[in-house]
């Protein structure tokens, strides 16, 4: 593996966590913007800057994803809404109450995502 492809491999790693992580705030923010009927400005704002920095952050990961081959938008976007979904299961502390069968799904689907990419067009 060269020097180039170790560099893309670990921005990748890195971006699309942060891009999960400030995803996952947006959502769980998302969540209380009409508490008690009534909008909540204070969480549609922090919901907003989860989501901006999220998706401002997911496209410069496309550059990376390319960058090792990664070109269907189909596997990116699958990427990109599996990392957000776990994100949130983590972030909100819910995947830790789950049942044992129910994160081993969750592991296998992360699996089945890695599978597509390598298997379809998704990678060059």
């Amino acid at each position: 593996m060269s020097l180039n492809t170790l560099f893309n491999a670990v921005m990748i790693i890195v971006l699309t966590l942060i891009t999960g992580f400030a995803d996952a705030q947006g959502a769980l923010w998302a969540a209380r913007i009409w508490d008690n009927d009534r909008l909540n400005l204070d969480a549609l704002l922090r919901a907003s800057l989860g989501f901006g920095v999220g998706i401002l952050v997911y496209f410069l990961t496309i550059r990376f994803l390319r960058n090792v081959g990664i070109i269907s938008p189909e596997i990116q976007t699958a990427i990109y809404m599996l990392v957000m979904i776990v994100a949130v299961a983590v972030v909100s502390r819910a995947f830790f109450r789950w049942q044992t069968i129910d994160q081993v799904v969750a592991l296998v689907l992360v699996a089945g995502v890695v599978w597509l990419a390598v298997r379809t067009g998704g990678v060059a």
